[in-house]
This record gives C-alpha cells, sequence and structure tokens, in this order.
C-alpha cells in the first residue's frame, strides 16, 4: 500500500507540472479555444479552484492502485508500457465521460479532443512513473 501512494504521490507532483503547464501552454497556443472557458458552461466564480490542483494528486494515487493490480498485464519496454497504460486509462475512463460530457454541455469538439489528448499524456506519463517507481 505504501507503494501505491508513494508513487501515486510523484505521479500527482508531475500531474500537476503538467496541468499547470499544459494551461499556459493552451492559452498561449489555441487562444481561441480558450475563450470557451469563459463561457456560460464554465462556473469561475465558486471557489472550488482548490479542487483544480488536488486533481493530479487523486488522479495518480487511483492510477497507481490501478497500475498496481494490473501493471502484469502490461509487457514490453518501459515507454510501451508506459504509453499503453495511457491509451487503456483515456479509452476507459476519459473517452466516456467526454462523451457524456460533450452530451450535457455546451463545449466544443476541438476543446474535448484537448482534454483526451490531455488524459493520454496523464495515463502515459503516470505510467511510465510507475514502472520506476513500482515496476
Amino acid at each position: 500500500m505504501k507503494r501505491i501512494i508513494i508513487s501515486g504521490l510523484v505521479a500527482g507532483i508531475a500531474l500537476l507540472a503538467l496541468s499547470i503547464s499544459g494551461l499556459y501552454l493552451s492559452v498561449w497556443l489555441f487562444p481561441d479555444l480558450s475563450m470557451q472557458y469563459f463561457g456560460p458552461a464554465f462556473n469561475d466564480r465558486s471557489g472550488r479552484y482548490m479542487v483544480y490542483y488536488t486533481h493530479p494528486f487523486v488522479t495518480g494515487i487511483v492510477l497507481s492502485w490501478f497500475w498496481n493490480r494490473f501493471k502484469s498485464i502490461l509487457t514490453g519496454s518501459f515507454i510501451t508500457r508506459g504509453i499503453e497504460f495511457g491509451v487503456v486509462y483515456a479509452l476507459i475512463a476519459s473517452l466516456p465521460s467526454l462523451w457524456m460530457v460533450y452530451s450535457a454541455m455546451s463545449v466544443s469538439l476541438p476543446l474535448l479532443s484537448t482534454w483526451f489528448i490531455f488524459g493520454l499524456l496523464q495515463g502515459g506519463i503516470s505510467g511510465m512513473i510507475f514502472e520506476k517507481t513500482n515496476p
């Protein structure tokens, strides 16, 4: 259990860095797409900003548990296992939830595409970290 939590926290730190840098990069590279966050579909006055900063740690610990359960199924090199883990995570968790978001909220497909890519990166980076910290 200790290995799962430590690996999850390490992944959480990496995912937080990815999240913050991705936020700034997306605003810089795709300003028109980023303007959608100021639309009525998003509530920016709720004061729940801490949820944004704790999300990577929750994701890291949950993915660490998932890794620990299914790491023996993944084969290949360090990078291959990390990428496969990221694809599995994106297809199992991100795609169905993004499907529901698209059906219920007024968000564009390009915006959802960036979220899906972010999910792929989250899973892939986490998988590579878990491969090193909890092989």
